[in-house]
């Protein structure tokens, strides 16, 4: 496992945050078939991550936290990921979310050092809650059905909130409403705890079972109107976000995994028809080569771009494009590989006694994952186009 890793770590603190992740990766990895069958988040895998303070790693470190790199972030995802790929693309969110908020003042002040707080002492766990069944993909502009109206110094919060990742198992949701005192939409941070909030399993999917993204209805929620974090007043170009890395970082990581299982098979599996494991068969090595090629390609343009980010801030506006791009490319090649993995494996791959076929449902959500790759196509033939 190490050895696809070693190219990428290239200091004494790289190596140490990777040993972090590489231990949860390996305890995560062991609780696949539960979080398989119920298709929730294992609470336990929670709970790893706040032993490890993995969850508080992006925080400032007047805070408690290393002030990760979005370099960083990918490398811990990344080999996450291989362990469990659910596990990986949940507490992705989370990470990503407090790393926005602690180096681009989204927040006002007091605000960020209250849940910055929250975070570092008390390993909260936070997401944004955004999609609703009407709107679908906040991505696409629809505007929230959920709605917060004024009642004296609080808003009531009323609304229902689909694909909410780790939905029973966070502290905090970050939601997204229309406020109709503003006429604006804004973002309440809401504490799970509070009355009138309820989690519905509604979860049933193909793939990433494990993410846990039930619905969660806000009946009657009453907040105060200092819990009204963000607000977002009339037409804004959206910036950048380099975070969203940890989505193919995670895609990547599934790929790596279905990868080594696929050649650890192939180095031990020989049929009575062979002298030789199926390892020495022209066209599982053809097969082997190709899978490292891919990763090779896929992997190499997602640290250089996280590397632009983090060495160039200056720079950052202008990367929407390629980190879109990254975004596409890396997960349609993680679905490349595992279906040549899927391959080798063979028939075997299909069994429910082996991973193969996790893997296989697993890689395919990274290509409903933001950004839509219609999008992201749409994007580099309009900056073509606007070139000379």
């Amino acid at each position: 496992m190490s050895d696809l890793f070693k190219p990428f770590l290239k200091n004494k603190r790289q190596q140490d945050l990777f040993a972090k992740a590489d231990k949860i990766a390996k305890q995560v990895k062991q609780r696949v078939p539960e979080a398989e069958k119920n298709a929730t988040f294992p609470l336990e895998n929670l709970n790893d991550l706040k032993r490890e303070n993995y969850v508080s790693l992006p925080l400032p470190k007047e805070y408690g936290g290393q002030e990760i790199s979005l370099y960083e972030l990918i490398l811990l995802q990344e080999r996450l990921a291989a362990g469990d790929g659910s596990t990986a693309l949940s507490i992705g969110w989370h990470m990503g979310i407090v790393m926005e908020l602690s180096e681009q003042n989204v927040w006002s002040q007091d605000k960020f050092a209250m849940i910055a707080k929250e975070i570092g002492e008390n390993k909260k766990v936070l997401n944004r809650v955004a999609t609703e069944p009407a709107t679908g993909s906040p991505t696409r502009g629809g505007v929230p059905e959920t709605r917060a109206v004024r009642d004296g110094n609080h808003y009531i919060v009323n609304g229902r909130k689909s694909f909410a990742t780790m939905a029973d198992v966070l502290d905090y949701y970050i939601v997204s409403t229309y406020v109709e005192d503003q006429e604006a939409v804004g973002w309440f941070l809401i504490s799970k705890e509070t009355s009138g909030v309820r989690v519905e399993h509604t979860w049933d999917t193909l793939g990433m079972r494990g993410t846990g993204s039930d619905d969660v209805i806000f009946t009657d929620v009453k907040v105060t109107d200092d819990l009204l974090v963000e607000l977002t007043s009339g037409p804004k170009k959206p910036s950048p976000k380099g975070w969203l890395l940890h989505i193919p970082a995670c895609y990547s990581g599934i790929a790596i995994a279905a990868r080594n299982e696929a050649i650890a098979f192939a180095k031990s599996y020989q049929p009575n028809s062979l002298d030789t494991t199926i390892s020495e068969v022209p066209h599982v090595k053809q097969k082997i080569g190709e899978m490292d090629l891919k990763l090779m390609q896929a992997r190499h343009f997602m640290y250089h771009i996280a590397e632009k980010w983090d060495e160039n801030p200056e720079e950052r506006d202008s990367l929407g494009t390629e980190l879109a791009a990254v975004k596409t490319v890396t997960t349609n090649i993680a679905s490349e590989v595992v279906d040549l993995a899927m391959r080798i494996a063979g028939g075997k791959g299909l069994a429910k006694s082996n991973r193969f076929e996790q893997y296989y449902r697993d890689v395919r959500a990274g290509l409903h994952n933001p950004p839509m790759d219609d999008m992201v196509i749409q994007m580099l033939a309009n900056q073509a186009l606007k070139d000379d």
